[in-house]
């Protein structure tokens, strides 16, 4: 487990009674199977349903599997692109429960957002969030597979993996780095998919930072959309920086 703790950190625990994490390898057939473990992107898209603003950029420090690892088969009948319904078989996780430890940092890609980077004010309104479960609906990996979100803290409780030592995961799906967060040079104006070899230390995955992800492929070129003037029109952004009693969606 990593010992360093950020300033701005928040824990969460997440449970569920299904997740999918898919394999892009398994989707061809139209079928999905997911991953044994939660990936990068997914705990991010969490983080972004309890709070998100352009002028963060979240990132995952360590997720601790706290039940089993079970999995459970699953019939379903997707709509096809023609017209009517397809068969196809889904193999989700069951019972899930997840303990995360996260923090932000800003989004140096966005300087006409430097006003807003008050660290306090966003800290405070992303805790709150999670204490109240989140300004959206939280998900595990799909829309189909609900969750919900509270306060915890990490590495308390006993976790189904506390005792088992090192195991080790191949080649997974890290993330997707967007142009406006993308740090190293060659992904900047790219949409980038990255992937890593994880492993799992007693329950604990920690994770690197996607810039430090060295397999990877830039699928297209992606221009940053800028942010700013909307928001000096809907409220001054002196105002803005000055406290949380200005949130914008």
């Amino acid at each position: 487990m990593s010992d360093k703790i950020y300033r701005n950190t928040v824990e969460f625990a997440v449970r569920g009674r299904y997740a999918l994490f898919s394999d892009i390898l398994t989707r061809a057939g139209g079928e999905k199977s997911s991953y044994p473990i939660p990936t990068y992107e997914a705990l991010k898209g969490i983080l972004h349903s309890i709070y998100w603003k352009p002028t963060i950029v979240w990132y995952i420090d360590s997720v601790r599997i706290m039940n089993p690892i079970c999995t459970a088969r699953k019939g379903i009948r997707p709509i096809k692109y023609g017209g009517g319904n397809d068969l196809a078989y889904y193999t989700y996780l069951e019972d899930v429960y997840y303990q995360v430890r996260a923090h932000f940092e800003w989004n140096l890609n966005r300087p006409e957002l430097e006003k807003d980077r008050n660290e306090h004010k966003h800290h405070n309104i992303a805790r709150r969030m999670i204490e109240r479960g989140g300004r959206r609906d939280i998900f595990l990996g799909t829309r189909e597979c609900q969750s919900y979100v509270e306060p915890c803290v990490f590495g308390e409780s006993t976790g189904a993996y506390d005792n088992c030592g090192i195991i080790p995961y191949g080649l997974m799906y890290h993330g997707i780095t967007y142009a406006d967060e993308a740090v190293n040079d060659e992904d900047k104006g790219m949409m980038t998919v990255r992937l890593w070899r994880p492993e799992m230390n007693n329950g604990v995955i920690d994770f690197i930072r996607p810039e430090e992800c060295t397999v990877k492929r830039h699928i297209r070129k992606m221009p940053v959309k800028p942010f700013g003037r909307e928001l000096e029109n809907f409220v001054g952004l002196d105002e803005f920086a000055g406290g949380d009693q200005y949130e914008l969606d």
